[in-house]
């Protein structure tokens, strides 16, 4: 008999199977775009009838070894939860690839069709939305878990993957990872480490920042442009407000001095990213502007002090909005106007797009960090964990409520929701094997 290492080494891609499903997966990519606000509703069911024809013939019910679970909360938008038993309460899961998809127009440059999967470079491109996120880690843990149950190994750690919908969307809640998690069914994952597989590059990923989308909607005084003095001026006054709440947010959210520690490349930022004011003509200063943008911050801070802080800022503009002005937009432009019988000022609404959530600094010296470290260099021959400023939804959450949380991923970071989409089939086979060496020191520390 194999011993478990050498089991566990025994297990390759199976690459038609892979192929296969892969190519099922992306066939129904253009139903898995997420964006309800641009009308693209995903069907994660079309994802999990390809997986379950796959599953099927190893599932309990038919003699195999797998216990499978279908949960949908939402008609028609299933997550799957598939699990190979071990013979003690030790678990190793598995969750985070997702089955829905960001959205692809065809016309925005793509050289292939973003919804067929085609292969090129002698087999080793693989071109197509969700090849990279997250179609592409959902075909690889479904072949591992079915190698496993071919093999039928008995092991004392229990694996469980999960697969889960609605990843790519914050609008909308109640549907994916965050209600399985309210219900109860991730609860037993707490006995062992668990993995978020939906990074990308190969190499462990061990933080991810916080993240939190305003908006700031400047009311001034829509007035001639010929005579600013008389006008208020929403769109100085946004640029103003800008920059003062980067002054503020620079001093007390700096560099962190365990920044280095994580390997994040850059600290804390606050930047905006869209303008609008109302349609009008040039030689009239409008009435409003509304000016967004998001914040990052390193996981070392708290996202609710960040928000606490910008909004005291507002505050403290609506109580006097001349401490803004500084002469940089000439002496006639003034924020509070006394002329007139009333005095006017401009006034700074602030609200924020979403709740806003925390990054993740993930344990460096865990079982589950240790077998990750191990699993990566014996496979590619070295080990450098990285972490980003981009941020997953709901990791903080789950390691905040007690689960070891390790993130990783094998897709190609500079092609996440990128035109012309792509991941690696050699990245992906290596993959099967750093998931093998994670499951081997796993079982071996039971």
């Amino acid at each position: 008999a194999l011993n478990m290492n050498e089991l566990f080494a025994s297990v390759e891609m199976n690459e038609p199977r892979f192929l296969s499903l892969l190519t099922n997966l992306i066939g129904e990519s253009k139903f898995l775009q997420n964006s309800p606000s641009m009308g693209h509703t995903p069907k994660e069911d079309l994802a999990i009838n390809h997986i379950m024809n796959i599953l099927t013939p190893h599932m309990k019910e038919n003699g195999g070894t797998l216990e499978v679970k279908r949960v949908a909360f939402t008609e028609g938008r299933g997550n799957l939860i598939i699990k190979y038993p071990g013979t003690t309460e030790k678990i190793c899961s598995f969750v985070g690839s997702h089955m829905d998809v960001v959205t692809a127009n065809p016309d925005d440059g793509w050289n292939h069709d973003p919804f067929t999967l085609s292969v090129h470079d002698n087999g080793d491109t693989l071109y197509g939305r969700g090849t990279t996120d997250c179609l592409g880690h959902v075909t690889l843990l479904t072949d591992i878990m079915v190698s496993l149950a071919e093999k039928r190994p008995t092991l004392k750690t229990s694996i469980v993957v999960i697969f889960i919908a609605n990843e790519e969307c914050s609008e909308i809640t109640g549907i994916g990872v965050d209600k399985l998690h309210e219900e109860g069914y991730m609860e037993e994952l707490r006995n062992g480490p668990m993995f978020w597989v939906d990074s990308a590059d190969s190499q462990p990923c061990i933080g991810t920042a916080g993240c939190v989308q305003w908006q700031l909607t400047v009311t001034g005084k829509a007035f001639h442009s010929g005579l600013p003095h008389h006008g208020i001026n929403p769109i100085e006054m946004a640029m103003d407000t800008v920059q003062y709440l980067q002054k503020q947010f620079y001093k007390v959210f700096c560099t962190h001095e365990k920044e280095k520690e994580y390997n994040f490349q850059i600290s804390s930022t606050f930047k905006p990213t869209q303008i609008q004011t109302p349609a009008g003509s040039l030689n009239q200063i409008p009435n409003t502007c509304t000016v967004m943008g998001d914040i990052r911050v390193m996981p070392f801070y708290d996202i609710a002090d960040v928000m606490m802080l910008v909004q005291k800022c507002v505050q403290e503009i609506n109580t006097n909005p001349s401490i803004l002005e500084d002469g940089s937009h000439g002496p006639f432009s003034k924020y509070t106007l006394s002329e007139e019988k009333e005095k006017q000022r401009g006034k700074v609404e602030l609200s924020w797009v979403v709740a806003g959530e925390n990054g993740i600094a993930c344990s460096i010296d865990s079982v589950g960090h240790r077998a990750i470290v191990k699993a990566t260099k014996d496979v590619l021959g070295v080990c450098k964990p990285y972490s980003i400023t981009g941020s997953l939804p709901l990791v903080r959450n789950l390691q905040e409520a007690g689960y070891d949380l390790q993130i990783c991923g094998y897709g190609l970071a500079k092609k996440y929701h990128a035109v012309n989409e792509s991941a690696s089939l050699s990245d992906m086979k290596r993959a099967v094997k750093i998931i093998c060496g994670i499951l081997s020191v796993i079982e071996e520390n039971v």
